[in-house]
């Protein structure tokens, strides 16, 4: 039997979670009303949770009990953080070898640029994951245990914190009313600052939060790498939030200043890739769904506990065709070069996940009676991995679930990754075909 490459190990190793997350979810303990969820109820949720997406076809409070939401909270930190980290920090702390197979599969998982320092990378990755999320929790516990009593209030916080930090989107506010997110709280500066600051800090990724604790704030000194993310981060908010308040300043107007501006940043963060929302996204105009698919399609940044095509991608596409525009050669920013893979892997991710979004669409539009913007803003939150929903999944036919449950398979591992899984080969061809050229535009 041919050994597996570490891109077909990854894509099989979530597939076993996921399996093993959906018999967990099928047993009757895990649903309030003491009967199974049934097979494809659990394997959509765990799916969601594994890929930490947030689409959900039954509400996360009113259907599933402790048991249910613990096993839906241990997935989405397995699936946010990889199973390789996780999997490997426990063998550093049972004092295993980590061979070069393992540290491998680490540089893979977590798209880190060289096998160099992977374990060290490893130890970082879950201890800076604990600090955040249990800072954010304590945080959070400020206003949820007032709110709820200690016990619960605590469990909200936790759940809430870890679900932000891994961009998963999944909520347990149906105790007030079923699938409402964090409506709530849409002019609350605390819950939505800390929800915030989790989202974005869980989505600029592991090799970022590296090279800012080595160099600290010696800005001239960061990777480029990390320079592209804090950019196109900053620039994302910004022009994203100003776009939001743009397109829903009527929805708005009853809010004040401050939620006004809450509302505005929290509309643009949520989409890269959390699943959150503060706003009725079903009130969304055309204007602010189309921004949404936007937000969506580019998503975190690589190695991050987010999804989307990322922002660095994104970045080479544009850097691309600006200097296409001026015939200039090579992309240059911030005083580097980039390398030739780099604009070809940026341009095939891109190509391969809009490809794959538009025909899903046109599959959906097909099999539902439903808007095409409800439809877009489906497909773009599944393969982005973010959750953000009109309110059309629990409502969809099964075909259309099924190919949600792929989408978000696939915008976990990687549109990319999916491919090479049945295409990947370790020898490629000795001869090359002739070269001929052809006209273009």
């Amino acid at each position: 039997m041919q050994r597996l490459s570490r891109v077909q190990t990854i894509a099989l190793g979530f597939i076993l979670i996921i399996a093993v997350g959906t018999v967990l979810l099928m047993l009757p303990i895990a649903s309030k009303n003491g009967e199974s969820a049934g097979f494809l109820n659990a394997l959509f949720t765990a799916t969601s949770s594994t890929c930490v997406t947030g689409l959900v076809v039954v509400d996360t409070y009113t259907n599933w009990t402790l048991f249910g939401q613990s096993v839906i909270l241990l997935l989405i930190q397995i699936g946010g953080l990889g199973f390789i980290a996780i999997g490997v920090f426990f063998s550093i702390f049972m004092k295993r070898r980590i061979g070069l197979k393992e540290r491998n599969l680490i540089q893979e998982s977590v798209n880190t640029l060289q096998i160099g320092g992977t374990v060290r990378l490893v130890r970082k990755i879950v201890c800076y994951a604990a600090v955040f999320e249990g800072l954010g929790a304590l945080l959070l516990m400020i206003r949820f245990i007032p709110q709820f009593g200690v016990a619960e209030g605590a469990w909200y916080s936790v759940f809430h914190s870890i679900s932000a930090f891994c961009n998963a989107g999944f909520d347990l506010m149906g105790k007030f009313q079923p699938y409402s997110s964090l409506v709530l709280y849409e002019d609350d500066m605390l819950v939505n600052l800390v929800v915030m600051a989790l989202i974005v800090i869980g989505g600029i990724g592991f090799i970022v939060w590296d090279d800012i604790s080595i160099h600290k704030w010696n800005v001239k000194k960061y990777l480029l790498h990390t320079k592209i993310v804090l950019f196109m981060t900053l620039i994302l908010i910004v022009a994203g939030s100003l776009c939001f308040y743009f397109f829903e300043r009527e929805n708005l107007a009853a809010l004040d200043a401050k939620g006004q501006i809450l509302a505005s940043v929290f509309g643009a963060v949520t989409p890269r890739t959390a699943g959150f929302n503060t706003i009725d996204t079903g009130a969304y105009t055309e204007g602010t769904r189309m921004l949404t698919v936007m937000l969506m399609f580019i998503g975190g940044s690589p190695g991050s506990t987010a999804g989307g095509i990322k922002t660095t991608t994104m970045m080479v596409i544009l850097l691309y065709i600006w200097a296409t525009l001026r015939n200039k050669s090579g992309l240059n920013i911030f005083g580097r070069r980039m390398d030739e893979d780099s604009i070809k892997k940026a341009s095939t991710v891109f190509f391969i996940n809009l490809i794959l979004a538009a025909v899903c669409t046109l599959i959906m539009a097909g099999l539902e009676t439903l808007p095409l913007s409800d439809i877009l803003m489906e497909i773009f939150s599944a393969i982005g991995t973010v959750g953000i929903s009109t309110g059309i999944t629990r409502d969809i036919t099964v075909a259309s679930k099924y190919m949600l449950i792929l989408l978000m398979y696939c915008g976990r591992i990687g549109s990319m990754s999916f491919a090479l899984f049945f295409t990947e080969k370790r020898h490629s061809a000795p001869v090359k075909l002739p070269i001929e050229r052809i006209t273009i535009g």
